[in-house]
C-alpha cells in the first residue's frame, strides 16, 4: 500500500488511478489543520486503512509542529482512543 500526498490530503489509488481511500486536512492557518473527512472504499473496509490514514496525518503534524481541529467523526473517535496523540489537538 503506497499512500499519495497532496497538500491537505493523503490518499490511495487503485490500479486505474481511482481514489479508493482518503483523508482531508486543509490548513486553517499556518499552525493548524482541520481534519474534515476520512473515507475508505467498501472493498477495503475492515482492514485498518482509515486508522493508517489518520496515522499518516499524525506523522505530518509531528514533523510540521502543527495542531489539528477535528471535525471528521472518525478522526474524533481515533484521537479519543489514543491519548498519546492528544497533544496534537488544538484546544482553543
Amino acid at each position: 500500500m503506497e499512500f499519495k500526498y497532496q497538500p491537505g490530503r493523503v490518499y490511495l489509488e487503485d490500479e486505474k488511478a481511482r481514489c479508493i481511500a482518503e483523508i482531508l486536512f486543509p490548513s486553517v492557518d499556518k499552525h493548524t489543520v482541520n481534519i474534515t473527512h476520512t473515507w475508505v472504499d467498501e472493498s477495503l473496509r475492515g482492514q485498518g486503512i482509515a486508522a493508517k490514514l489518520v496515522e499518516e496525518v499524525i506523522a505530518q503534524l509531528r514533523k510540521s509542529g502543527k495542531k489539528a481541529i477535528l471535525t471528521c467523526p472518525y478522526a474524533k473517535v481515533y484521537f479519543e482512543k489514543h491519548p498519546e496523540v492528544q497533544d496534537l489537538v488544538k484546544t482553543s
